[in-house]
């Protein structure tokens, strides 16, 4: 059993996501924006984050993986990241396609173990998720 959380600003997509996972037998903490996300992840440690890209506050999604990787403490910055994201399919999902920041270089895809594309059948959940995870 892992520890999973879900962060995503639709709470029948997260209702769907924690039954799946739930079923088979994850514990599921839940989060609806980025900054609910960082506090979960110091509180709870997950195993896995589901993250959603696109929230209320725009991409917030990129800003999350960058804070967790960069400035949260280093017993979380490793947390596996699957993006969950209708948007996968449309764009690059690059920090900087055309220059660096420093730390990251121009072009450098997301740190992230994986993509899934929105809305998620059970099973691509679940074998991703067991995929991440080693299962």
């Amino acid at each position: 059993m892992a520890k999973i959380l879900v962060v995503d600003d639709d709470p029948d997509i997260v209702e769907a996501m924690r039954l799946v996972l739930e079923g088979s037998d994850h514990e599921v903490t839940t989060a609806s924006s980025a900054q609910e996300a960082e506090e979960r992840v110091v509180a709870v440690k997950p195993d896995l984050i589901l993250l959603d890209i696109m929230m209320p506050e725009g991409t917030e999604g990129f800003q999350f993986v960058w804070k967790l990787r960069n400035q949260l403490a280093e017993e979380v910055s490793a947390t596996p990241i699957v993006v969950l994201s209708a948007i996968h399919s449309k764009v690059d999902l690059r920090f900087y396609p055309e220059q660096s920041d420093g730390t990251y270089s121009a072009g450098e895809y997301l740190p992230v173990q994986g993509f899934i594309d929105k809305p998620a059948a059970p099973q691509e959940l679940l074998n991703k998720v067991n995929d991440v995870l080693g299962a």
